[in-house]
């Protein structure tokens, strides 16, 4: 069954990220020029569609909330700031080749993760014989790395069903999770968490800075559609859909701590 891919998304999403890069060397370069930093970082921001929620400037560091679009990359934002802050404030090698960066939000990653597991009662269907759910859990989270960077980053994320029909079962949900995980493993994000309900899709998914949440949703919901029509044509077929997903979806980032804990932080 031929299905036609998405290639862009209606986006609902808070996606928050807590950066810090440091001086070459940890050098001292910033003591008289930090107001000035914060002033550059800013117009920066602006120009290029990064909204600083706070930021902070040390003597040889500069640390800072940042929100950010689902197409944007954490990788392009540090080196478009770093890139523009040296040029601007004349200054050669600034900055160490790294960078820290953390996903931080509303909620953090135990509320988040708790949620995707109640999903069944959420939704009434816990007291069912057969409930139409499936709950995925990775027991040994897998390791991402990049170079030349730190990162700890996670996103929520939601996709709904065409008209939000009813299409998974709990034997439809597993056949897609098992699915997805390997997408993702050749695709360089990790999937946590997966909580399938007849209608919709919660999961929790880790990303390396160089991918944005745009390109990884797509990626999923493509993929996924072309599973389920692959393998599972009679249901979509029975269903009335021609189209398996809405062009839509929700990304939220969370955190060890939360975005108002970390801006508090911050402005002190």
């Amino acid at each position: 069954m031929l299905l036609t891919p998405l290639s862009d998304l209606n986006w609902a999403y808070q996606l928050h990220y807590y950066l810090c890069f440091r001086t070459r060397w940890r050098k001292q370069l910033l003591t008289s020029a930090s107001a000035e930093l914060l002033t550059t970082v800013s117009e920066i921001c602006k120009t290029h569609d990064y909204h600083v929620l706070q930021s902070k400037c040390y003597s040889d560091q500069f640390r800072c909330v940042l929100s950010l679009h689902p197409s944007q990359t954490i990788s392009a934002c540090v080196q478009t700031i770093k890139a523009n802050s040296t040029r601007m404030l004349g200054l050669k090698r600034l900055w160490e080749r790294g960078f820290l960066a953390k996903s931080v939000g509303r909620m953090r990653i135990a509320a988040v993760s708790e949620y995707l597991r109640r999903q069944s009662e959420h939704h009434g269907y816990a007291q069912r014989l057969l409930p139409p759910v499936f709950r995925y859990r990775s027991q040994t989270p897998i390791k991402l790395s990049a170079a030349h960077s730190a990162f700890e980053l996670t996103h929520h994320l939601v996709f709904a069903t065409h008209y939000r029909v009813g299409v998974f079962t709990s034997t439809l949900g597993e056949a897609l999770a098992s699915y997805w995980l390997r997408v993702a493993a050749a695709r360089e994000f990790a999937i946590d968490q997966i909580s399938v309900v007849p209608d919709h899709v919660h999961l929790l998914v880790r990303t390396v800075p160089k991918l944005s949440i745009d390109r990884i949703a797509l990626s999923l919901l493509n993929n996924g559609q072309f599973f389920i029509g692959k393998n599972f044509p009679r249901v979509l077929i029975a269903t009335g859909l021609n189209q398996l997903w809405q062009p839509s979806a929700y990304a939220g980032t969370c955190g060890q701590v939360s975005t108002a804990l970390l801006k508090h932080w911050l402005s002190g």
